[in-house]
């Protein structure tokens, strides 16, 4: 019977949507690691900012497996960047759509 708990425990929970938030990230922290005077580091924190917004906009449109790639890939060495994570799903993105076009072309 025990051999079974961990099937039972796993069929009763429920499924989580994979990154179906954008994540939070540290701004003030990613700015200050890249050191420079302080318009630098506002100019940084602006950038951040801004690509914050456009993520929130539009991460519905990227696939969960890129989300998922991406914000490893975007907080991998430890200071995450709004800027690299966006970044990456764009090229994902338009990766995906140029490997679409080219399969319906032949």
């Amino acid at each position: 019977m025990l051999i079974h708990l961990p099937i039972v425990v796993l069929a009763s929970l429920h499924p989580v949507a994979v990154a179906d938030t954008v994540p939070k990230f540290d701004i003030a922290r990613e700015c200050r690691s890249e050191g420079g005077p302080p318009e630098a580091q506002r100019r940084c924190a602006a950038d951040e900012a801004e690509a914050y917004g456009e993520l929130q906009k539009e991460w519905i449109q990227f696939s969960a497996r890129a989300r998922v790639q991406c914000d490893g890939e975007a907080g991998s060495d430890m200071t995450a960047s709004y800027v690299e994570l966006l970044t990456c799903l764009e090229m994902e993105r338009d990766a995906k759509a140029e490997r679409s076009a080219a399969t319906k072309s032949k």
